[in-house]
């Protein structure tokens, strides 16, 4: 099981027994959750639990992609489709087989391409850029992101159609702070692996570094832990300390980029959906600047 899903807590046995459910089944599987909580681990799962753990597991992360090249990196292209097409090239669809094609961060899709990925799972077919010639999707698709999409889909980001395409077997990923008790053993698991990652002997339990840990609130989550536990590996430093809070934070960082929450979310680390979420939740909108 990877590290960011482990943990005994009642929140992330339910999703482990999602993750069995659904597993071996073709259904379209939705994984929601917030930056770091593992979602890019559970579609792992998935495929890992299924019958088609032997075949390709294939991702495509639509946030890093630019939109000119969606269509190519995930349907492919012919030779010749378009400038700088010198070779014909598979693309993810197609390379996923009879495995598993996991598209993350599809909250991010702008509303013309997801006119695009709609087709393919309501037909199941594609063709590549400059060809007429129509290629079935065999794959599972697991699609993952940290957006509300019925949020989106209520304020016209996100299409309707695609929406009740993608919700047939939603599993959500809880955010650290809603399972503090899964601290201790994540943090044992994690520091473990990262140990021998690095070629370093196993370090002891810390009763002050795991109180520490319990004091924050971790809003990059698993993610955070890691690259926290990494840099007290490394260095006997980086842990979190106790102050100043979540909330102190959040309210220094949108003071110093003048509210602005974008820039406020790159330099906390976390992405905007998130940072809106902290913000409403620490009551901090009067902060936001408004346009």
């Amino acid at each position: 099981m990877s590290g960011r899903l482990i943990g005994g807590s009642e929140a992330m046995q339910a999703v482990r027994q999602q993750l069995a459910r659904w597993a071996d089944l073709p259904t379209t599987v939705l994984l929601l959750g917030e930056t770091g909580t593992g979602k890019g681990e559970a579609a792992a799962a998935l495929h890992a639990g299924s019958q088609r753990r032997a075949r390709p597991f294939v991702a495509l992360d639509c946030a890093g992609l630019p939109e000119a090249l969606f269509e190519s990196e995930l349907f492919g292209h012919e030779r010749g489709a378009f400038t700088g097409a010198l070779a014909a090239r598979v693309g993810r669809a197609e390379a996923a087989a009879d495995g598993t094609l996991f598209i993350d961060e599809i909250g991010e899709l702008p509303l013309r391409l997801q006119a695009k990925l709609l087709r393919l799972l309501q037909e199941r077919s594609y063709e590549r850029v400059g060809s007429s010639a129509t290629r079935p999707l065999r794959a599972r698709v697991v699609a993952a992101t940290n957006v509300d999409l019925e949020a989106a889909v209520a304020a016209g980001a996100f299409r309707r159609d695609l929406w009740y395409r993608l919700d047939v077997a939603r599993i959500t990923l809880p955010p650290l702070r809603e399972r503090p008790e899964d601290l201790p053993a994540l943090a044992s698991e994690l520091l473990a692996r990262t140990a021998r990652r690095l070629g370093l002997p196993p370090p002891a339990r810390d009763a002050q570094l795991l109180a520490r840990f319990a004091a924050h609130d971790w809003p990059g989550n698993v993610r955070e832990l890691e690259s926290a536990l990494e840099r007290w590996l490394v260095g006997g430093a980086g842990a979190p300390s106790a102050g100043p809070s979540p909330a102190q934070r959040i309210a220094r960082t949108l003071a110093d980029t003048g509210g602005n929450v974008a820039r406020a979310a790159r330099r906390l680390g976390m992405a905007r959906s998130t940072l809106r979420d902290q913000i409403a939740r620490h009551d901090l909108a009067a902060r936001i600047a408004r346009d």
